[in-house]
């Protein structure tokens, strides 16, 4: 499972790498997320894909029993996806505030309204 995964998020890299070389700013942002939800495969692929259960420890033990799913990867992707959800919201308002003033959405055209 891990080669498979390993592939598709380097497709998701190279599709993200592509889309924020382009002139838009659509664009961009599109592959500003796509980058996110690579990121995310990213860290639970590392973390190992194993199912197992829940890591809750029976009362009177001390450790768990079998295999356990490791909650680290799980919290750290969680907060990666509400940031990443934060990051779109403020880009998309960004985006739009942009266009009104500009009347496009290709970068060289932002440049020139600098002066």
């Amino acid at each position: 499972m891990e080669p498979l995964m390993a592939i598709a998020i380097g497709m998701l890299y190279a599709a993200a790498i592509f889309l924020m070389l382009r002139r838009s700013i659509v664009k961009l942002v599109i592959g500003l997320m796509l980058m996110t939800n690579a990121a995310n495969l990213l860290i639970f692929t590392s973390a190992g894909m194993t199912r197992g259960a829940p890591p809750l420890i029976p009362e009177g033990m001390l450790a768990p029993e079998g295999v356990v799913a490791d909650p680290l990867p799980q919290a750290v992707v969680l907060t990666a996806i509400v940031i990443a959800f934060g990051v779109l919201a403020f880009a998309v308002v960004l985006i739009r505030r942009a266009y009104e003033v500009v009347k496009a959405d290709d970068l060289d055209m932002m440049k020139d309204t600098d002066t």
